[in-house]
């Protein structure tokens, strides 16, 4: 059965751009689009941010608004409006614990904020926490009981808890004040469903449609219906329709899918799959049935290479190792298939039609007295089951290789445009940090919280050369490398820092061995007085270059570097095994070590070294380091960000993800990638 509760077009739900554009433009003060330079915050004026901050919501450009919203939580930290606003940009950028928090701070500077409680409400919701989700709701209604979107997400919050009859009680409630909005009767419709009453539910899906008859959701919808109730026939017109509408609707063309399937109709079937995967090519539900239908045509290639992205992407699926196992028994793979069988009985020791299976490929492999015993404890588990009425995953006659239609795997335009976990996301650690050489030496901003350490800022200012430390060099302004030649190779004396300079033009060029060379020349150098300290930041870029030059090399043989989400060893029975190689970081972990020896308060050297043993697999060590550079430097994102993946790799994902939104606060635009992907709350 397929449940719509789209939150994204409702009053007081997600906002979208044309909501904010309604709801809140009224508390903007227009002001002058052009500001003269201030050196104090509190010359300042906070309505020219909160106009950008709001700007930037209306615009749909959320990572912008955080960053706005943050300079005016810096500016004033009474002020409601700006960290409800903020919540709203978290909201949308998947970060449902940040935009949890924001909204706490909100109601507590302001207890009467109707807006305030509403909106947590709905974070609360999406956390599976309904009981305080519906307290709040009771907050907001009790000091506003007028508003028609309170009771509307009151449903939604009920429908999520499984309480359909006050559900529909809402429902009624909302469309007594808004008959008009067709997203209300389908909402009511999917209660009636849950109800087991289809006369009311079809009832409700055919007043959404007259009311809209150009959205395609509500064709999906009773299209749905009609297939759960045998009216096949209708149900494929509705899908066609709704595809008629929408072109892109991605959710359309996987239902006819499972129509066409359910018909034999294997060709236009996988037709349709491929059109949703053209979409959304990580879209695991929909490779999940594109394989049982190659395995039905009997490519088992292409089945097993589906099947093998989905145990990818979601490695304690029970029914993509069984079902994989499947094919493989048909192969005649029958250690590959072993190998399957036990994964998922690990998974679910008490899945009978595994153990069965499991006895069978172990006669095949003449391993009599195993497969005795998992023929006996079958049995024992279907007799068990039986006995108890619950019979999902014992019973043997059941086929586990039916096309699965769950709808949680879809990412529909103009439903969820925020949803990313079904893309593919590159999750790297954000990179080290080095000195490069600049056009002109850095300025300290009013207003950005830039890192201050005064031995650095000496070495810089003792360089002829402008140079900064930082991990994106393709962010800076590129010297003129003929001004920098005629700087080093004029009257400059010979010095480590001149090697050091000679390095750092060296790598402009790529020229790896040879600003090694002149790293090292510089790091042998004999200095007094602050030139000693100084050997710290030499060590650090030299780590740093021997560090590249080694996945410079793993990038050449296509082992390149990365964070995997995913524990080694979940896929191990796959058709295309990847290679893995481990690199030696040793004399790059050496001089990133003597660079923190000299320098223990820096927290690029900090940072450097957790990535340099994360990569080293010693994750224990990083986020000792991590947390070093964090308690330096409060304000470096990308310490949040990397930690925030060695802690979800670890199983720690409660705290990774709190990591992570902070990441997003600072301006790590791809912590809110990584929150779609890996922080979806599980229902409690």
């Amino acid at each position: 059965m397929f449940i719509f509760v789209n939150l994204a077009k409702k009053p007081g739900t997600k906002i979208v751009n044309s909501a904010l554009k309604m709801k809140f433009w009224r508390h903007i003060v227009v002001m002058a689009l052009l500001l003269l330079p201030l050196t104090v915050w509190a010359q300042y004026d906070k309505d020219v941010f909160s106009f950008r901050g709001r700007n930037a919501l209306s615009e749909g450009r959320m990572a912008d608004a955080v960053a706005q919203f943050n300079i005016l939580a810096r500016l004033d930290s009474t002020d409601h409006w700006t960290f409800f606003y903020r919540g709203i940009a978290k909201y949308n950028l998947g970060d449902i614990r940040g935009a949890r928090a924001d909204f706490n701070t909100a109601v507590r500077l302001n207890p009467v904020f109707t807006s305030g409680y509403h909106y947590r409400a709905i974070t609360e919701s999406r956390s599976g926490d309904y009981d305080a989700a519906l307290k709040d709701l009771e907050k907001a209604i009790s000091l506003r009981p007028g508003n028609a979107g309170l009771y509307f997400t009151r449903g939604v919050t009920y429908f999520l808890n499984q309480h359909f009859t006050p559900a529909i009680a809402d429902f009624d409630r909302y469309i007594r004040q808004e008959p008009k909005d067709p997203s209300a009767y389908l909402n009511r419709g999917a209660c009636h469903l849950f109800l087991k009453d289809t006369v009311s539910a079809l009832k409700d899906y055919n007043k959404a449609i007259r009311l809209d008859r150009f959205e395609a959701e509500g064709y999906i919808r009773r299209g749905r219906l009609y297939a759960a109730i045998g009216k096949s026939d209708e149900a494929l017109a509705d899908m066609d329709k709704a595809i008629e509408l929408d072109t892109t609707n991605t959710l359309a063309y996987f239902n006819r899918a499972l129509l066409w399937g359910e018909r034999a109709e294997l060709k236009k079937a996988l037709q349709d799959l491929d059109k949703v995967l053209e979409y959304e090519p990580g879209n695991a539900l929909t490779l999940y049935n594109r394989s049982l239908l190659y395995a039905q045509a009997e490519d088992y290639d292409a089945a097993l290479a589906d099947m093998d992205r989905v145990i990818n992407i979601n490695p304690r699926n029970v029914l993509a190792y069984f079902n994989r196992a499947g094919f493989f028994v048909n192969m005649g793979r029958w250690d590959d298939a072993l190998a399957d069988y036990n994964k998922a009985i690990e998974l679910y020791p008490d899945f009978a039609k595994a153990y069965l299976n499991r006895s069978w490929v172990e006669l095949q492999l003449g391993m009599k007295r195993a497969s005795k015993e998992d023929y006996r404890t079958a049995q024992q588990k279907v007799a068990q089951y039986r006995a108890t009425s619950e019979v999902d995953f014992a019973d043997t006659t059941r086929k586990y290789n039916a096309l699965l239609a769950l709808d949680a795997d879809f990412a529909k335009k103009d439903f969820d445009d925020e949803m990313l976990q079904h893309r593919d996301v590159d999750i790297r650690l954000k990179p080290l940090y080095k000195f490069v050489l600049t056009a002109r030496r850095g300025e300290n901003l009013a207003l950005v919280r830039r890192y201050e350490n005064p031995l650095l800022e000496r070495f810089l200012a003792s360089l002829p050369l402008p140079a900064t430390v930082t991990n994106d060099p393709e962010a800076r302004e590129k010297p003129a490398m003929d001004q920098v030649d005629k700087v080093l190779y004029g009257s400059m004396a010979p010095s480590p820092a001149r090697e050091f300079l000679l390095g750092l033009r060296e790598l402009e060029e790529h020229q790896y061995h040879a600003a090694l060379s002149h790293y090292d020349q510089a790091a042998q150098g004999k200095e007094e007085g602050y030139g000693q300290l100084y050997q710290a930041f030499y060590r650090m870029n030299r780590g740093v270059l021997r560090a590249e030059m080694i996945d410079f090399i793993a990038s050449i043989e296509s082992h390149v570097q990365t964070l995997s989400m995913d524990d080694k060893g979940t896929t191990r029975a796959r058709v295309r095994e990847q290679v893995s190689r481990e690199y030696d970081y040793a004399e790059a972990i050496a001089d990133m070590e003597e660079a923190a020896r000299i320098q223990p308060g820096m927290p690029y050297i900090q940072f450097n070294l957790g990535n340099l043993y994360c990569l080293s697999s010693k994750l224990v060590e990083a986020i000792a380091c991590y947390d070093k550079a964090l308690s330096l430097y409060p304000y470096l994102g990308d310490a949040y960000f990397n930690r925030a993946l060695v802690l979800i790799y670890l199983k720690d994902k409660e705290k990774g993800c709190i990591d992570l939104s902070r990441a997003g606060e600072l301006g790590v635009g791809e912590a809110y990638n990584v929150i779609s992907r890996y922080c979806g709350e599980e229902p409690k």
